[in-house]
């Protein structure tokens, strides 16, 4: 889920910056400490907006930099368990798939794609079914956040899905269901009189 969060910040410029206007430079401050980079309780920080700099700096004595009072609006991503996504297969492995959800790829482990026993094919890069159903890079899935570690940073940040329940899995496979369930709720016409028999 997309959150916006409001942050208040003493902001430490370095004598560098202090040739730039205030209000671009303490965005740059900003923006370099915290997006892209993930903090607790918020999530994965995207983007900074809305900098405001309130008051006069404060300068501390031995210090070269100027300190400044600072507001601003973080656009942050934090997945919760059992939240469902549309994404899409960015990669298949023999132990399952990563997805993308929002700005983050996740694992979908090979035991959680589905009902049926799937197996990695090494010729075709895809996981399949002896049914003929099938999973692989650009896929669209629809899945469910099973658990979320959220770590420090994005590599060491860990993410399960599964497809496994009613409405999951892959877009392909749901949209031939439908048209499945579909064709079989047709009534058949009836014959006609005098029809070939």
């Amino acid at each position: 889920m997309y959150y916006k969060a409001s942050v208040e910040e003493k902001v430490r410029l370095p004598p560098k910056f202090l040739a730039m206007k205030l209000s671009e430079a303490v965005t740059k401050m900003l923006r370099e400490k915290y997006e892209r980079r993930i903090i607790r309780d918020m999530g994965l920080v995207i983007a900074v907006e809305n900098v405001g700099v309130s008051g006069d700096g404060t300068v501390i004595p031995g210090d070269g930099g100027i300190y400044y009072d600072a507001t601003f609006d973080a656009i942050t991503f934090m997945p919760h368990v059992n939240e469902v996504f549309n994404g899409e297969v960015k990669e298949v492995v023999e132990f399952g798939a990563f997805a993308s959800i929002g700005p983050l790829d996740a694992l979908i482990h090979i035991s959680q794609i589905g009902n049926d026993k799937y197996s990695y094919d090494k010729k075709s890069k895809s996981l399949t079914t002896r049914k003929g159903s099938s999973l692989k890079k650009g896929d669209r899935v629809t899945v469910k956040v099973s658990t979320v570690s959220m770590r420090a940073t994005t590599s060491d940040t860990k993410i399960g899905l599964t497809m496994r329940a009613d409405g999951l899995g892959p877009e392909k496979e749901k949209r031939a269901e439908k048209a499945k369930a579909k064709s079989a709720k047709k009534p058949k016409a009836a014959k006609k009189e005098g029809d070939a028999k």
